[in-house]
C-alpha cells in the first residue's frame, strides 16, 4: 500500500515524497482514513512507528477542505503534548507536511517569554500546539480562543497523566465546543488512558499497532551489573572502546543529568544536559548540538523522553533505570525508528535489581545481562559548566588522564591491574605505576 491508497490529497502526497516516505507505517494505514472519516480514535503504537504523520496527515486535509471556517484566525485543531519537545515536533511535522497548503500552525509551550506567543496568537493560526499549563495561561489572559476547535489530540496522554496534568486537560476540555472529533494517541496504552477514553470519546475505533508496552522490537537490549559508584566509569570505557558518536543518556534526577555530564566532559567526552530545570534555549541549544554531532553524549531526564526526534540515534544507555516501567519503553524509543536498529544499554546496580524485574514484568520477556567487561576508573577533574551552558566550539575542561599523585599521573599502587576496591582506594606496595581495573570477577552478571 502506498500514500495515495488512503485518499489523501495530492498537496500533501507531494510533502510526504519530499520527506523520503513511500509507504505508509500500520498505524498511518489505520489512522489516517479513520480520521479522515470523522471517527474519534484511540490509537497505540510504539515510539518511532509514525503516529504523529497518522493524525497530523489527516487533520491538515481536514481543515484544507473546511472553507466555511477558513477565515478565521481561532485553531480548528488543537493537539496537547506533555513537554516542550514534543510540542515543538509535531508543530514542525505540521508545517514539513502542509507547507503546500494555505494553513498555519503555531506552538505554545512554558519556560520562554509568553509576549511573543500572545502576539502569534492574535494574528491566527490553524492548527495550534501546546503544552497544558501554558495554553491554560494564554486562555486566562483572553488570547487562545478555543470555541473554534473541531479536532482535539491528545498525544502521549499517558505522559501528559503521569505528569499530573489531568486537572488541566479537563479544564482545557470544559473550553471546547462539545461537538468535536477527539483523538487519543500513546507509545503505551494503559488502563488509565482507557478510562480517560471512555469519558471523553465517542465510538472511537480502537487501534493497537504492537502489544501493548511492548519495545521497539529492532532495538537490542543488554543490561551490564556494576555497582553504584562506578557506572560513569563503565560508562566511559563503553563509549571509548565502542566509538560511539552519539548515545543519550537517561538518569533519574535534573542534579544527577548536570553531575553526570560535567563527570563525562572532565574523561573526554563532550557531552550536555537537558531537563527541566533547563531554560528552553538551553534545552534547544544542546539538542542541536547533539543532532549536529558536535557533542557526543546527550545526557537527558525524563522530560526528554517523549519529543526527542533524532534520526538514526545509535545508542540509548539507562544510567539509572526509571522507577515507573513504562517509561523504559519510551526511553528506549528513541532509538530503533523508522526502521533502523538500535541499542539499549542499561546499568544496573544491586539496588535496581527490584525495577529491572518490573520492567521485565511489563515487557513480558527478560532483558539479557551480559558479562560486564573490564574497565579502568579514571578519575578526572570536572569542568566548570556542561557544554549546554557553555559556548559551543569550547574544548571540554578536565583532564584526561588518571587519579593521583606523583610526577607521571598515573595512580600509584601494585603493579598490574587491580580488581574490585572502592573508587579512593591505593594499592599496597611499591613497585612501578598502575592502573586499577573493574569487571569480570566483581562486575560479572549474577
Amino acid at each position: 500500500m502506498s500514500f495515495s491508497d488512503l485518499g489523501l490529497l495530492p498537496e500533501l502526497l507531494r510533502a510526504v515524497a519530499d520527506k523520503g516516505y513511500d509507504t505508509p507505517s500500520p498505524i498511518q494505514v489505520q489512522a489516517i482514513p479513520a480520521v479522515l472519516a470523522g471517527r474519534d480514535v484511540l490509537a497505540g503504537a510504539q515510539t518511532g512507528t509514525g503516529k504523529t504523520a497518522g493524525f497530523v496527515l489527516p487533520i491538515l486535509q481536514r481543515l484544507a477542505a473546511d472553507q466555511a471556517h477558513g477565515t478565521s484566525r481561532a485553531p480548528r485543531a488543537l493537539v496537547l503534548t506533555p513537554t516542550r519537545e514534543l510540542a515543538a515536533q509535531v508543530a514542525q511535522s505540521a508545517r514539513d507536511y502542509g507547507k503546500y497548503m494555505q494553513l498555519r500552525t503555531y506552538q505554545v509551550f512554558g519556560g520562554v517569554n509568553i509576549n511573543p506567543q500572545i502576539t502569534a496568537l492574535r494574528g491566527g493560526c490553524d492548527i495550534l500546539v501546546a503544552t497544558p499549563g501554558r495554553l491554560l495561561d494564554l486562555s486566562q489572559q483572553r488570547v487562545a480562543d478555543l470555541s473554534k476547535v473541531q479536532v482535539l489530540v491528545l498525544d502521549e496522554a499517558d505522559r501528559m497523566l503521569d505528569m499530573g496534568f489531568i486537572n488541566d486537560i479537563r479544564k482545557i476540555i470544559k473550553l471546547l465546543p462539545q461537538k468535536r472529533q477527539n483523538l487519543l494517541f500513546s507509545a503505551t496504552y494503559s488502563d488509565d488512558i482507557r478510562g480517560l477514553a471512555e469519558r471523553l470519546l465517542h465510538d472511537p475505533l480502537s487501534i493497537q499497532v504492537a502489544p501493548r508496552n511492548a519495545p521497539i522490537e529492532l532495538v537490542e537490549q543488554r543490561a551490564y551489573r556494576v555497582q553504584k559508584e562506578q557506572k560513569r566509569h563503565l560508562l566511559v570505557h563503553l563509549i571509548q572502546e565502542g566509538a560511539w558518536r552519539q548515545v543519550l543518556i537517561f538518569t533519574r534526577t535534573k542534579h544527577g543529568a548536570n553531575r553526570l555530564a560535567q563527570q563525562l566532559e572532565g574523561a573526554g567526552i563532550q557531552s550536555a544536559a537537558i531537563h527541566g530545570n533547563k531554560s528552553q534555549a538551553a534545552r534547544v541549544k544542546a539538542l542541536d548540538l547533539f543532532k549536529r554531532g558536535q557533542i557526543t553524549a546527550l545526557v537527558a531526564t525524563e522530560v526528554a523522553a517523549r519529543g526527542l526526534d533524532i534520526k538514526e540515534l545509535p545508542q540509548v544507555v539507562n544510567y539509572e533505570l526509571p522507577n515507573v516501567p513504562e517509561d523504559y519503553v519510551h526511553r528506549i524509543g528513541r532509538t530503533g525508528r523508522a526502521g533502523a536498529a538500535g541499542e539499549a544499554i542499561s546499568l544496573v546496580s544491586a539496588d535496581e535489581t527490584t525495577y529491572l524485574r518490573d520492567i521485565e514484568r511489563v515487557l513480558r520477556r527478560a532483558i539479557p545481562v551480559v558479562q560486564t567487561p573490564v574497565f579502568k576508573i579514571v578519575e578526572t577533574a570536572p569542568p566548570a559548566a556542561s557544554r549546554s551552558d557553555r559556548a559551543p566550539n569550547r574544548t571540554p575542561g578536565g583532564g584526561g588522564g588518571h587519579h593521583g599523585g606523583g610526577g607521571g599521573g598515573h595512580h600509584g599502587g601494585g603493579g598490574g591491574h587491580r580488581t574490585g576496591g572502592r573508587d579512593s582506594r591505593r594499592g599496597a606496595g611499591g613497585g612501578s605505576s598502575g592502573t586499577r581495573s573493574y569487571g569480570q570477577q566483581r562486575g560479572r552478571s549474577r
